[in-house]
């Protein structure tokens, strides 16, 4: 009986027993996606047409039998609060926030003791117990309040339980373990309703305390049969944990004292090819699973993929497997969903969240938004297309708006599209009026979709699946009124949305089939995939989410991590019982967030290897590239040569030969190709900012001295109107940003300083008897430059800071807010002047001697820096050290050293035959 797969059989013994009364046959499977498959194998069994018996996973079978319906867990959370609040004094009601905390753990107690039909007065009084015994030794008077509500906790936990519980039945809805308790009670008139109906179970494991009985209950009177799927490797083996319920079952039912134990099988001590591969991180066993596929096809490339799974041990690896599957996958199927958390219109109400929240929370009268917030939304792609805001995003970006008031926004755009207008409607009318908003947002979204678009198609799945979390919302909030609080829904809908699954649309029964380990029960495949082989992943490991201590767990029957791990490696040996191809892959990295050490089943199948296994073990490691980056290389096309003859003719700035020495790659982005860089909220001046206004007050200070030799009185003067003058060009620049608070105060304060410093060793040097005369400020000059060795002349332009006349010499001056040391300006030697990024200064002050030397006549030139972090240095002059002797007067010798190297440089630029190379 070898591969025939457990569903074949059970279709066998369906078609062959039960072939005149299929009508009045039901199949309980343990999960509702062995359906298909099992309606498959029973239309291989036959060659006529025929009803099929009903089919239904045991959670629905069970609801049927005690005809109440299940909620979800957020919908149980709502109506325990109500309970909460009802059987709860005033003083001492808690928040929705605090109840959820312990409530949702509570609830899963609640559960437990449901599934398995435990006396709950007896549980719950039993753990008040425990409680008090912990704090026996506590003398009355040293009871503190918050050690009496302790206390208090414990001994309300009946009174929670039994109003919840009759709440709920009063609404005939319930929580799994309710629908199972109340299932058992209502097993008699259940099973005489139906005494016509037989039942087949098949290919269950672990059965609670509930559903054994109601299975228990059904092969008494005969009105079913039960068919396990074990090995007798397992089942014969008093350690094995994959045997572990099926032990327990066999030879504690009364059934089976009298009725033969079926199906007990011999398929996991068959030949098997167990390969085993260990890769670092999660992307590397999703590249390994795709290329195993690609070799599966490539061997036969006829080959059906029907009897081959991916078994993901976590669910996060989907995405990066389908990436990494081969074009010629062909069909495949995908029995899982994927997580509503990361699709684009979640990520838009998110952020529609977070907006509006921090507007909430943020105090004062005017509701105010933070400008990262409001480009987040408008420059959504769901959003950007269809709200018009181009406008809006390009003034907030130009004008630095940091924080910005919803009265400001409106303003801003005059004529809003009917999206924008419920984008940025007021938080103020409580969450039923905020989740309409959204709701309604949707709507707007999903009709700008085309039908017709496949992409457009999916994108409208995900605006769909967000738009039933909302409604779902609407709904519980509508019923419970009195939890009003935004921050509260905020939990709430991240709680939901997390759980929100879309659902892929595949052909179940063709091709590759893709799923996670719960989806695997019952069914067989030949050739098996698992990834995440890694402890804490496959087995989950230990999660300890409950009120009730292990030793009373143990003591009471309930399962501990020790079952739940046995139900992991009963679905692990299952997966390997009839396969004939098995690829085991684990992470190889042991720390990090995604890690464990190797799963312990690697372990088993390696300690009690079966003769037939043949067990293999490979690492795999990634290929690294010798080279992580390649620089990049421009050639100079006749289109960069023209551009560059333009750029010689309307002139060539200093900063621009610098940014050549630089990186060329800058040079060729920024001049050639003329791409500016994006502007953007500076939400901190920027330090190029700063030198601006540094540089613009400056400019303004000293304007009305030009011409003009400088008094005491003059810079007197201007120190009276620094403070203004500096704040009006911080509104000039820096435009509608915030310089009140912050960090931008500090800079607005560093400002002031470094002008009021400057203008102070200005009248110091006055005082001293020094002569200033103002030539220039902030003026352009150009000259152009023909020599032999160019093939035409190059405009040499630039902006200069400040010229003036002191003591009978020409000084000209370049302000850097940066630091500038006085060796950056002296140079040794010509030799490769160009060459050096550091010589940058020396090129830029140089190229402004030469412009001005024309106008200068026959007085002698000094250039140089006044640095404004080395204030006290003064004037740094370029300085040529060629041994002992510094010379600071740029002479027409220095000048033609000067340009002679220039010259080299600007052969290189327009040489066709050089390309722009990136330095890295």
């Amino acid at each position: 009986m070898i591969n025939t797969s457990f569903l074949e059989k059970i279709a066998a013994v369906v078609i062959q027993e039960y072939s005149d009364k299929l009508a009045e046959t039901t199949i309980v499977l343990p999960n509702k996606r062995a359906k298909v498959f099992l309606i498959e194998a029973l239309k291989k069994q036959t060659s006529k047409t025929i009803l099929s018996p009903e089919i239904i996973s045991i959670e629905d079978f069970v609801q049927d039998v005690a005809s109440i319906r299940s909620v979800d867990s957020i919908e149980l959370l709502f109506e325990f609060y109500e309970v909460y609040l009802s059987v709860t004094e005033k003083q001492h009601q808690q928040s929705f926030e605090l109840f959820a905390n312990w409530a949702k753990t509570l609830l899963q107690d609640f559960n437990e003791i449901d599934r398995y039909l435990l006396d709950p007065n007896h549980v719950l009084s039993y753990l008040k117990d425990i409680e008090d015994i912990k704090k026996w030794g506590i003398e009355v008077e040293n009871k503190t309040k918050l050690l009496e509500n302790y206390i208090d906790f414990w001994k309300l936990l009946p009174l929670y339980y039994d109003s919840l519980y009759n709440h709920l039945l009063n609404k005939s809805i319930g929580y799994q373990g309710l629908i199972y308790r109340e299932a058992v009670n209502n097993l008699d008139h259940f099973s005489n309703t139906i005494s016509n109906r037989k039942f087949i179970f098949a290919g269950f494991n672990a059965l609670n305390a509930a559903e054994e009985k109601i299975v228990q209950h059904l092969l008494a009177l005969d009105q079913a049969k039960i068919y396990w799927d074990v090995d007798q490797t397992f089942l014969n083996d008093p350690f094995h944990d994959a045997g572990l319920f099926v032990r327990r079952f066999k030879e504690s039912w009364k059934h089976y004292k009298f009725h033969p134990f079926e199906w007990i099988v011999d398929d996991f001590s068959q030949t098997k090819n167990i390969k085993v591969i260990g890769t670092p991180k999660t992307i590397g066993q999703a590249k390994i699973a795709g290329s195993i596929i690609e070799d599966l096809i490539n061997e036969n490339p006829m080959v059906s993929l029907d009897k081959t799974a991916i078994v993901l041990g976590e669910e996060n690896l989907l995405i990066p497997v389908l990436y990494s599957l081969p074009s010629s996958v062909g069909a495949l199927n995908i029995t899982m969903g994927y997580s509503g958390k990361n699709n684009p219109s979640q990520i838009l109400v998110a952020k529609f969240f977070k907006m509006h929240t921090n507007a909430l929370s943020r105090t004062g009268g005017s509701y105010v938004f933070y400008y990262k917030d409001v480009l987040d939304i408008l420059t959504h792609p769901l959003v950007e297309p269809y709200a018009k805001t181009n406008h809006i995003v390009r003034v907030i970006k130009e004008n630095n708006y940091t924080f910005i008031t919803l009265n400001k926004i409106l303003e801003l755009n005059q004529n809003p599209s009917e999206l924008f207008s419920l984008l940025f409607q007021k938080w103020e009318n409580g969450s039923i009026a905020v989740l309409e908003n959204i709701s309604a947002i949707l709507l707007l979204i999903k009709q700008n979709f085309n039908n017709d678009n496949e992409e457009e198609k999916i994108a409208k799945t995900f605006v769909y699946a967000v738009f039933k979390v909302i409604n779902k919302l609407i709904n519980y909030y509508s019923q419970h009124t009195h939890i009003d609080n935004i921050d509260t829904l905020h939990a709430i809908y991240k709680q939901i949305i997390d759980v929100a699954e879309v659902s892929f649309e595949g052909e179940p029964l063709r091709g590759l089939q893709i799923m996670g380990v719960l989806e695997s029960r019952v069914l067989d495949f030949d050739t098996v995939i698992v990834t995440s082989m890694n402890e804490g992943k496959f087995p989950a490991g230990k999660s300890q989410n409950s009120f009730i201590p292990y030793d009373v767990k143990k003591e009471l029957g309930l399962p501990t991590f020790k079952e739940k791990d046995a139900i992991y490696t009963y679905h692990f040996y299952h997966l390997l019982q009839r396969a004939k191809n098995i690829y085991l892959i684990y992470n190889t990295e042991n720390d990090g967030l995604d890690a464990g050490e190797r799963s312990r089943f690697i372990t088993q199948l390696e300690v009690e290897k079966k003769s037939k296994h043949n067990l293999t073990f490979d690492i795999y490691n990634p290929v690294l590239p010798t080279t992580a980056y390649q620089p990049m290389v421009i050639p100079k096309s006749e289109a960069v040569m023209e551009r560059l003859r333009e750029i010689a003719s309307t002139g060539f700035s200093p900063s621009a030969l610098t940014s050549y020495i630089r990186n060329p790659i800058e040079f060729y982005f920024q001049k050639i190709l003329r791409i500016r860089e994006v502007e953007e909220v500076e939400e901190n001046i920027a330090l190029n900012t700063l030198g601006t206004i540094i540089h613009e007050t400056l400019k303004a200070l000293y304007e009305p001295f030009i011409g003009k030799f400088i008094s005491e009185s003059d810079l007197e003067n201007c120190f009276k109107l620094l403070d203004n003058e500096v704040l009006k060009q911080f509104k000039l620049v820096y435009k509608e940003g915030e310089i009140k608070k912050g960090r931008n105060l500090l800079a607005f304060e560093v400002a002031k300083r470094n002008v009021s410093n400057f203008l102070k060793i200005e009248l110091e040097s006055i005082s001293n008897g020094d002569a200033i005369q103002i030539l220039a400020l902030e003026q352009t000059f150009e000259r152009n430059l023909v020599h032999p060795g160019l093939p035409f002349p190059v405009l040499i332009k630039g902006n200069v800071d400040r010229i003036e006349l002191r003591n009978g010499k020409i000084r000209i001056i370049d302000y850097k807010t940066g630091k500038v040391e006085k060796t950056n300006v002296i140079l040794k030697s010509w030799d490769g002047l160009t060459q050096e990024l550091k010589n940058d200064k020396i090129i830029q002050v140089l190229a402004y001697a030469f412009m001005f030397e024309e106008n200068a006549g026959n007085v002698p030139i000094e250039v140089g820096i006044i640095s404004f972090k080395n204030l006290k240095s003064g004037f740094l002059p370029f300085g040529f050290r060629e041994d002992k002797d510094l010379d600071i007067t740029v002479s027409r010798a220095t000048l033609n050293n000067y340009l002679e190297e220039i010259v080299l440089l600007l052969k290189e630029i327009f040489d066709s035959n050089i390309p722009f190379e990136e330095k890295v």
